[in-house]
């Protein structure tokens, strides 16, 4: 599967709205054109024309530098579209990628390869990459179909070399390596001038020469060229491992100062993210920013979700939340997201039985929470180990399904309810022995409750105390230099609240911890 116009179609995917003008995408110091729209092409724009060459053809044309970061992040689209397909992909480079259909039934496609192929465009043309479908038993061949129009070309079994046979010589040199080396170029170019002077002009003529010949003239790198003249594949395919995380990433034409604006431009790549997680049924558990800004520094953000979701405003909240309270010191000239894929949470709703959660909305509404009151905030609270009830750790949250049949609540009768204080309130405390600051010494009752002036006016437990229950003894870390000692009394007063307070000894204070309802 090949991408047309890589470097154009890796644009617009970012920029849709330019979709319907004549665009142009230059590269180089001298602004030489590597890529045209249809509507440029039709005014006589060509690649390997200057902008300003191209401009006095059509003065209503919109040039745009070529952007590594979009070609990188639409290379990686299109690997996830053909591993939708195959297990076995290949980064052919440039928009390129080869996949390995050996051991897929055709009927799984419909109509056999044909339809497969016209089902790859589809997924191509979703994703704003569209392109062309290339079928064949060898990676050549494959290319040079999807090369020709009216795609998808089929090659019949076996029939390779009688397909490439007519394509000229060049066609073999164009392997779409990702990475070309400048001494493998030169080598083929070395090569092609001497099949050039041998009076080949075809890649038949080449197929036709004895093997052992072309390989005592012309190595290792002849034979391979040989081979593939006669439509075997010199080099396995080769499958890339599916990544761990989704990207996305621009170079902006001009730096960006002001937050609004980056949002504008963050939306429409949190959207396409969204839409790649939701594609391979994933949602985001970890979202990584990295904006580069002037002249060569980089400010970078990690927000940690507290479940996975795959909602584009609630991932753009939490790039905006996140922002405010960290923005970068200079202007932003390009901008990476990262996205770290989980499976989301999984339910089977009730058809007759209670309403169950839907795990997207509420993993975009825990999200929401966390944006709100900031990290570590926002979980399922779980014991620690330890003698202190407000020791906990907080886990993620994950509710289990409601019950099958709905169940009618049994009726209480004395229950009572701790509601707990977080942080507890200091009060005043006034005892029988209220002089005693002897931390070994027993405690002595409370008799009257007092509020402090700092206490939280929102909780007021004041008054004379009825009946006190206590004291129970709290101990922990007892070989530290602070260690915890408490002593818990349970007390009702005059009002009739019911609450508890302890007694810190090695502070000789007095705190609320709960209120009883």
């Amino acid at each position: 599967m090949r991408a047309a116009l890589f470097p154009l179609a890796a644009y617009l995917r970012g920029a849709p709205e330019l979709a319907r003008e004549a665009v142009v995408v230059h590269e180089g110091p001298s602004a030489r054109i590597v890529a045209a729209s249809r509507l440029a092409r039709r005014a006589g724009v060509r690649p390997g024309l200057t902008v300003a060459q191209a401009r006095n053809i059509e003065s209503g044309l919109v040039s745009r530098t070529r952007d590594p970061e979009r070609e990188h992040t639409a290379q990686e689209v299109l690997l996830e579209i053909a591993g939708a397909f195959s297990p076995r992909v290949e980064d052919g480079g440039e928009g390129m990628v080869y996949l390995d259909l050996a051991g897929i039934s055709p009927a799984s496609a419909g109509n056999g390869e044909h339809s497969l192929g016209q089902s790859i465009m589809r997924d191509m043309d979703a994703a704003g990459l569209p392109g062309r479908v290339g079928i064949a038993g060898s990676k050549l061949a494959a290319r040079a179909a999807a090369a020709l129009p009216r795609s998808p070309n089929v090659v019949a079994p076996r029939g390779e070399a009688r397909f490439l046979a007519p394509l000229p010589l060049k066609s073999l040199f164009e392997d779409g390596s990702p990475d070309p080396s400048p001494a493998r170029d030169d080598d083929d170019q070395e090569i092609l001038h001497t099949l050039k002077l041998w009076g080949l002009r075809t890649v038949g003529d080449l197929a036709g020469l004895p093997a052992a010949e072309v390989h005592s003239r012309l190595g290792e790198r002849g034979t391979a060229l040989h081979s593939a003249a006669r439509g075997f594949d010199p080099a396995p395919l080769v499958p890339r491992p599916p990544p761990p995380t989704f990207r996305e990433s621009q170079t902006f034409e001009w730096p960006i100062d002001n937050l609004e604006p980056f949002l504008f431009v963050a939306r429409g790549a949190v959207s396409r993210l969204a839409d790649r997680l939701d594609a391979r049924g994933m949602g985001c558990k970890r979202l990584e920013l990295s904006l580069k800004v002037e002249p060569e520094g980089l400010h970078e953000l990690a927000i940690e979700l507290p479940a996975p979701t795959r909602e584009a405003r609630t991932l753009l909240s939490l790039v905006r939340l996140h922002l405010e309270a960290e923005p970068p010191r200079a202007p932003i000239t390009s901008m990476q997201l990262l996205a770290h894929p989980d499976v989301p949470r999984q339910a089977q709703l009730s058809l007759l039985g209670p309403a169950a959660l839907s795990p997207d909305r509420l993993a975009a509404v825990t999200a929401r929470l966390l944006a709100l009151l900031g990290p570590n905030r926002v979980g399922s609270p779980r014991t620690r180990n330890g003698h202190l009830p407000e020791r906990f750790r907080l886990a993620d949250y994950d509710p289990p399904p409601p019950p099958r049949i709905r169940l009618e609540p049994r009726p209480g009768r004395g229950l009572l309810a701790v509601r707990t204080l977080r942080p507890p309130v200091e009060v005043e405390v006034l005892t029988a022995e209220s002089e005693e600051t002897d931390r070994a010494a027993p405690c002595p009752a409370p008799l009257q409750i007092n509020p402090l002036p700092t206490e939280d006016r929102h909780v007021r437990i004041e008054g004379a105390v009825r009946t006190a229950a206590g004291p129970w003894e709290i101990e922990e870390g007892w070989w530290r230099e602070d260690p915890a000692l408490r002593d818990y009394w349970d007390v009702e007063l005059r009002n009739g609240a019911v609450c508890r307070i302890y007694r810190d000894r090695m502070s000789q204070r007095w705190f609320a911890d709960g209120v009883y309802d």
